[in-house]
């Protein structure tokens, strides 16, 4: 009789791990990586949904070039180049430069600045040995106010408001 109840439980527990994976996830627990992302225009594929974005976290600040910065910033926490902060899709070099980063990368930036690991070192690159996953959306609506030659580059920011190191 135990032997039966066991079992049954057994059976009824492999019918709800059945049961419970068919389907696709729901898209808010997807997680797409920065390859993904960058397939394309982000702001015109994802508008402003929330996406969770996996990379490697890279972050230059004081030799990061300001020599493109415009004088006059109408929304400098989108339109800023320095600190350069971005997702790649592999883990960058100690010697990656600011044109590497911007090459293969998702620029990230946030209304606050908070959102983001605190530096590891002084100065250099601010690189992670681990994979993050950041919260986020493109298309903002403050885009809209960026200099007219920045628009389709503040569209295509991604505006982070969560981060975690927990990619499994």
């Amino acid at each position: 009789m135990g032997i039966a109840v066991v079992a049954g439980l057994g059976i009824f527990v492999f019918a709800l791990l059945l049961v419970g994976s068919i389907g696709e996830p729901r898209d808010e627990l997807q997680r797409l990586s920065v390859s993904d992302v960058l397939d394309g225009a982000p702001a015109d594929r994802f508008g402003t949904q929330e996406l969770h974005v996996y990379g490697w976290y890279a972050e230059l600040d004081a030799d990061c070039d300001t020599a493109g910065q415009l004088p006059a910033l109408t929304v400098p926490w989108m339109e800023r180049v320095c600190p350069l902060r971005v997702l790649m899709p592999y883990q960058p070099t100690l010697d990656v430069t600011q044109a590497d980063l911007l090459a293969a990368g998702l620029r990230l930036a946030a209304p606050n600045g908070k959102p983001f690991p605190s530096r590891a070192t002084p100065g250099g690159p601010n690189l992670r040995l681990e994979q993050l996953v950041y919260v986020g959306h493109f298309d903002d609506p403050a885009a809209q106010q960026c200099a007219p030659q920045l628009v389709d580059l503040c569209r295509s920011l991604f505006v982070v408001s969560d981060y975690t190191g927990l990619i499994r």
